[in-house]
C-alpha cells in the first residue's frame, strides 16, 4: 500500500516516512498544503497522513475540499491541539481519526492499519465495466459465466482501470500505484501486463477492451 504523508515538519515527516517503509509500505512526503490536496486527489494513494497546520492550506480546508470532490481516501489527521472542538472539527471535515502529538509509533501504526481496513469497506465485491466484471475477491475477470483468473499484477490493472470507468488513467499512475519503487526498467511493466489483459479479453470474447490513448494513458471502452 502506497500512504501519503501531508507534513511541513521534515524531520517527523522523514521519521514518519522511515517507520513506515519498515512496515512495508510505499510512503511519499509533501510539506505544502496545496500540493498536497493535488496529491491526495490523485488516485496514487491507499491512505494519508495528514497534519492541521501547514503552509499554503491548512489541513483542514485541504481535507473538506478532497472530500467534496469525491476523495474517499482514508486520512489519518494529526495535530498538535487536543481540545475537543479541534477533534470535532477534524473528524467533521472528514478525518477517520485524529491522532495528538506527541504520539507513540505503535499508536500511530495501529490506527492506520485500522483505517485502511475500514477503508475496504467503500470497495465493491464485484467490479463492473460493459459486458465484463472483476470479482475482487477471487481475482477472476468475467464476461456472464465465463471467467478468468488473474494475476496479482494483472488484477491491480484491472482493478484501477475498472474503478476509473472510462476516464483515463496515466501509465506514471499505474506504475506508482502498483509498482511504487520497486526494482528497475519499470517503463515496460505497463504496456506488458496491459497486453496480457488484452489477450484475456480476447479469450472471454468480450466487448470491453483496453485503448492506449498516446502521450496519456489508457483507458476502458465498450458496451
Amino acid at each position: 500500500m502506497r500512504i501519503l504523508i501531508i507534513e511541513d515538519n521534515q524531520k517527523l515527516a522523514e521519521a514518519l516516512r522511515d517507520v513506515l517503509r519498515q512496515e512495508r509500505y510505499e510512503a511519499d512526503t509533501v510539506g505544502d498544503g496545496e500540493e498536497g490536496y493535488e496529491l491526495l486527489r490523485s488516485g496514487l494513494y491507499d491512505g494519508a497522513i495528514l497534519d492541521v497546520m501547514l503552509p499554503g492550506m491548512d489541513g483542514i480546508t485541504l481535507l473538506r475540499g478532497a472530500r467534496k470532490q469525491g476523495c474517499r481516501v482514508p486520512v489519518l489527521m494529526l495535530t498538535a491541539k487536543s481540545e475537543t472542538e479541534d477533534k470535532v472539527e477534524g473528524l467533521s471535515a472528514g478525518a477517520d481519526y485524529y491522532l495528538t502529538k506527541p504520539f507513540e509509533t505503535r499508536e500511530l501504526l495501529a490506527a492506520l492499519k485500522a483505517i485502511l481496513r475500514r477503508g475496504g469497506d467503500f470497495r465493491q465485491e464485484v467490479l463492473s465495466f460493459g459486458d465484463i466484471s472483476l470479482d475482487q475477491s477471487t481475482y477472476s475477470l468475467m464476461k456472464g459465466e465465463k471467467g478468468i483468473r488473474l494475476g496479482r499484477k494483472e488484477y491491480e490493472v484491472m482493478q484501477i482501470l475498472m474503478g476509473s470507468g472510462s476516464a483515463i488513467v496515466s501509465k506514471e499512475t499505474l506504475l506508482l500505484k502498483i509498482w511504487g519503487s520497486e526494482g528497475e526498467a519499470m517503463d515496460n511493466n505497463v504496456e506488458i501486463y496491459i497486453s496480457f489483459l488484452r489477450k484475456k479479453l480476447t479469450f472471454l470474447r468480450a466487448e470491453a477492451r483496453i485503448v492506449t490513448v498516446r502521450n496519456l494513458g489508457y483507458h476502458l471502452s465498450g458496451k
